[in-house]
């Protein structure tokens, strides 16, 4: 067996597609977290579909911010295989609304689940990696969380929080032989809009033109894992050419970068859908 990985946030979307790819690949057991048990075990069958042993596949339901059950959790993949030797952080939520009008409750929702779940589970995990001096940890963050973009100020909060962490967290471990990835995303095809928060913290409900046209999560999945089993420190991913622009734009011209961004903004004010 090549190793151990669990993936949160894996009954959907990017994660359920990172599953698909490792279980592709072969040779790896993997744990499949999120809170919808139903959804994982739908995700388990596709793996085991394609070659995975069943018994290398665990379905362990987590909800990323109940931190107290993560030392457990961790517990029951280590009797369940011995070892962790990657975990991505995948669980997280979005958000569509404009500043002004949103609950400061929504944002204390945003940063548990984007924040405070995947650093509680990350230390939850380290000192098995300490103690083994070998592992990988990885994060999916967002093109939002090195560019702030209109109606996603929690959700561009949250995912430049992941960012620091991690790369600060990286140069400490380095030493230790544990390896950090941070996975930079723009649009994939998914439910994250759907699954967005309003201001008022209801779901959003709609597929935002952005997403539907997005990168197919699979070629995602592929291209990520790739990056991923090369120990690449930061991935950036995505077919939108304005997406991934923005992110050379904020380090060579971010004066011209905001102006884009307002101009955006104003757009999608017109629009007077949100």
């Amino acid at each position: 067996m090549s190793g151990v990985i669990w993936i949160t946030g894996a009954s959907s979307g990017i994660g359920e597609a990172f599953a698909r790819e490792f279980s592709r690949l072969g040779g790896y057991r993997l744990v499949l977290s999120a809170r919808r048990e139903t959804e994982l075990q739908r995700v388990k069958a596709i793996c085991v579909s394609q070659g995975s042993n069943s018994d290398d596949v665990l379905v362990l339901p987590v909800d990323v911010t109940d931190t107290g059950t993560h030392d457990g959790k961790v517990n029951t993949v280590l009797e369940a295989f011995g070892q962790i030797d990657m975990l991505i952080n995948n669980a997280g939520v979005s958000q569509r609304s404009w500043c002004v009008d949103t609950d400061l409750e929504v944002y204390r929702r945003i940063f548990e689940i984007d924040v405070f779940g995947q650093i509680s589970l990350t230390k939850a995990v380290l000192p098995h990696m300490r103690e083994r001096q070998s592992g990988h940890l990885a994060v999916t963050s967002s093109v939002a969380g090195k560019v702030g973009a209109p109606l996603r100020t929690g959700y561009s909060m949250a995912k430049h929080a992941v960012m620091g962490f991690f790369d600060a967290l990286r140069c400490e471990i380095a030493h230790e032989g544990i390896h950090v990835s941070t996975i930079t995303p723009g649009s994939i095809q998914s439910q994250v809009s759907v699954n967005a928060l309003r201001a008022d913290g209801k779901a959003f409900g709609i597929m935002d033109d952005q997403i539907e046209n997005g990168m197919d999560p699979d070629r995602c999945a592929q291209e990520v894992v790739a990056k991923l089993l090369a120990k690449q420190r930061e991935i950036p991913v995505g077919e939108s050419a304005l997406e991934m622009g923005l992110l050379e734009m904020k380090r060579s011209d971010p004066e011209a970068m905001f102006d884009m961004l307002e101009g955006m903004t104003a757009n999608l004010r017109a629009q007077g859908i949100y």
